[in-house]
């Protein structure tokens, strides 16, 4: 029953998370509408590779190195940054986007990839997650063993994929019946939510 207990404690607790709206549920729309459902689930697998990174530094008791003011405001205020170059670049490209993919397919995959760890990277709020409500989930899961890490790790990432999946699959069949127009303003709503998430984070870090 434990280990059932922190595999539904995890992907409950993941999910609530996934649901919330954030940085990296705007990149999966915005990345859905150009790249189709195979986008969310690419994403959320370079967003896994970053949270078993995570998960490693923790089980090391390398947390501490991280868990320190100056560091937490380094990241926030660089994740700040990144954000708003993100929300930037994407406004900036509007007159050139199209649903035409004109790069290979592996090209694309390997950019949704990356985006995906840098999104992540960016959002100070992921690090502070994981310093607080993650720490204490993997220490109980740690007293279970590998096992139980591995259920935890499993349930927590399974949640992302599952809901970003969803979304991405709605809105690359959304695709058929949405035009350019649209399209265009679509991104330019995303890039500019990701810009107020720069400006949001890199404020609060001074308040």
């Amino acid at each position: 029953m434990e280990y059932i207990s922190i595999f539904l404690v995890s992907f409950t607790v993941a999910l609530t998370g996934a649901l919330a709206p954030g940085p990296l549920l705007t990149l999966v729309v915005a990345k859905s509408l150009k790249y189709g459902r195979k986008a969310g689930p690419i994403i959320i697998g370079g967003h896994a590779v970053l949270e078993i990174i995570m998960v490693c530094i923790l089980v090391l008791g390398l947390g501490k190195i991280i868990d320190n003011p100056a560091v937490i405001k380094t990241i926030s205020i660089g994740g700040a940054l990144i954000l708003i170059y993100f929300g930037i670049s994407m406004i900036h490209s509007l007159p050139d986007v199209s649903f035409n993919i004109s790069v290979e397919s592996y090209v694309s995959s390997v950019t949704l990839f990356f985006n995906g760890i840098t999104m992540s990277i960016a959002n100070p709020y992921w690090t502070v997650w994981w310093l607080s409500v993650g720490l204490g989930l993997l220490l109980t899961a740690r007293g279970l063993g590998i096992k139980g890490l591995f259920l935890f790790f499993t349930g927590h990432i399974l949640a992302d994929l599952i809901w970003y999946s969803f979304v991405s699959y709605s809105i690359g069949k959304s695709k058929r019946i949405i035009s350019q127009n649209i399209y265009r303003k679509i991104l330019s709503i995303c890039g500019l939510i990701l810009i107020l998430f720069g400006l949001y984070f890199g404020i609060s870090t001074f308040i």
